[in-house]
């Protein structure tokens, strides 16, 4: 008797190392946690100052009347007109020219009846070529300007993120090397890192000429009374280095 239970004894503890065994080779393998010894993060930012090189104008023609078939002509012929003056001086980059926003809509009276129609048409100038373009501004003195902005252009913001990122990644090495060097190790290698650039916070500038009223003290020819705003671009390199002895 005592054989016979030993004998199922070890059969039963057999089944159950197997089924044990079988159950682990299921398991997904465990990565084994990386070693961090030696590692630090920090990060490095390169920042200049700029002045905005694009400008935006964007100017309006305004119709009223009784028959929406023939505001919508009066407003097409006077974009038209205007869009044929601004070509004249377009250049491409230095100032591009195209029609922006075609609204018609109905005047309503008291009681929600329709009593006429009202529409407004836009032309933009838009370049890097700011005196061409406030010059030109100027001289359409059938449309209202409503609103003025300005900004970076492409060239110039590839250009100069393109200069900071390796400006801030030359700091980044340094930086890695002289903390390499007080904790008393020869070198580093590199770890993840990121590069960043942030929009640059220009400072707001008033529009002087929105909105603007047709008086005859305005010469025809004045151009538009512009100027850009400063603000810093940065970019910042970010990221971790293994210390190596």
């Amino acid at each position: 008797m005592q054989a016979t239970h030993r004998a199922l004894s070890s059969r039963r503890a057999a089944a159950a190392l197997a089924v044990t065994a079988a159950t682990l080779a299921g398991l997904p393998a465990i990565a084994a946690e990386p070693v961090r010894d030696n590692v630090v993060s920090f990060s490095t930012t390169a920042t200049r100052e700029l002045v905005q090189d694009l400008i935006q104008i964007t100017l309006q023609a305004r119709q009223e009347g009784a028959v929406a078939a023939e505001v919508q002509a009066q407003l097409k012929q006077q974009l038209e007109g205007a869009l044929a003056e601004a070509r004249k001086a377009a250049v491409p980059g230095g100032m591009d020219v195209r029609t922006g926003g075609f609204h018609l809509s109905p005047r309503y009276t008291n009681n929600g009846r329709v009593n006429g129609w009202q529409g407004q048409a836009q032309l933009v100038l838009e370049g890097t070529d700011m005196a061409r373009i406030s010059q030109t501004a100027g001289r359409l003195n059938a449309l209202q300007i409503t609103s003025v902005s300005y900004g970076l252009s492409r060239a110039l913001r590839e250009s100069q993120e393109s200069e900071l990122t390796s400006q801030a990644i030359a700091r980044f090495r340094e930086r890695a090397q002289r903390i390499a060097a007080d904790f008393g190790q020869r070198g580093f290698s590199l770890g993840e890192v990121s590069v960043s650039s942030t929009d640059p916070g220009f400072e707001g500038r008033p529009v002087l000429m929105a909105a603007r009223a047709k008086t005859m003290e305005m010469m025809a020819d004045a151009p538009v009374p512009v100027e850009p705003g400063k603000g810093t671009l940065s970019v910042t390199v970010s990221g971790q280095v293994r210390l190596t002895p």
